[in-house]
């Protein structure tokens, strides 16, 4: 089961020095929106963004986490 604990853990581990917010969408643990600022989506598309993030969750996208709104910025994006 993920939390959004967990999904903020997962993060911050494998694109450290991100700021990373999760919200339970339902209240049921699976429908998620995932708000993510890093330097590593300098240069990359919306969709090239979209696919690290999915990455980082393997199958569990589409299966224990059945919805996920990612929303990736870089951090000049957000000043």
């Amino acid at each position: 089961m993920f939390t959004p604990e967990k999904i903020k853990l997962i993060v911050s581990e494998k694109m450290p020095g991100s700021r990373v917010q999760v919200k339970d969408l339902t209240g049921t643990q699976d429908h998620f929106e995932l708000t993510i600022v890093s330097s590593v989506f300098q240069g990359k598309s919306l969709v090239e963004r979209h696919r690290m993030v999915y990455s980082l969750f393997g199958s569990a996208v589409g299966a224990e986490i059945h919805a996920l709104s990612v929303k990736a910025f870089t951090p000049e994006e957000q000043k």
